[in-house]
């Protein structure tokens, strides 16, 4: 079919039509009828103190029917995360400014602004900011569901942390260290 023509088959009341005899299509407004827009600005969003990792979250699983959680690390030199896998999620990483040193899967390079990386679950992963700026880096992940453990890891005791409870609760949300 034409690509003219198949825009003129679907529009207007052919199109809905089409749409009420398909079941998935009447199926979707149940899906989504939770879902709401939502516009974050640069200074807005829930701030969070992941062991060294300040982290403002943007859209977390209730804003999103639980498909997809993003947050901006704001990390100081030197602060990273180990190597660990995920069970539960893969994980985009998009450096917005400064530079963060990425290892997934055994391979290790240096991202910087406008860069980014993607690790699926069970694959393991680390990252730390290199240089002498603090980075900046968008983090999504989906599906949904780690910012649960990012608030209990936010309600620690300030101070050195405590690694055998930081990989308790990581355990609990499907994330394990590996070294």
């Amino acid at each position: 079919m034409k690509r003219q023509h198949f825009i003129k088959s679907v529009s207007g009341l052919g199109f809905l039509t089409l749409m009420t005899q398909n079941s998935f299509a009447s199926a979707l407004p149940k899906l989504f009828s939770d879902l709401k827009s939502k516009i974050v600005k640069n200074n807005e969003g829930k701030l969070l103190n992941v062991i060294g990792d300040i982290q403002t979250h943007k859209l977390v699983g209730s804003d999103t029917n639980n498909q997809i959680v993003e947050w901006v690390d704001n990390v100081e030199p030197g602060v990273g995360i180990p190597p660990h896998i995920h069970t539960k999620e893969d994980e985009i990483f998009r450096v917005i400014k400064g530079q963060v040193e990425i290892m997934v899967d055994g391979k290790t390079t240096v991202l910087k602004s406008g860069d980014m990386a993607f690790a699926p679950k069970n694959i393991p992963h680390a990252w730390k900011v290199i240089g002498t700026e603090k980075a900046q880096m968008m983090t999504s992940a989906f599906p949904a569901g780690i910012e649960h453990m990012f608030n209990e890891l936010h309600e620690l005791p300030q101070g050195p942390p405590d690694f055998k409870k930081v990989a308790e609760i990581c355990g609990r949300h499907g994330i394990t260290f590996v070294t």
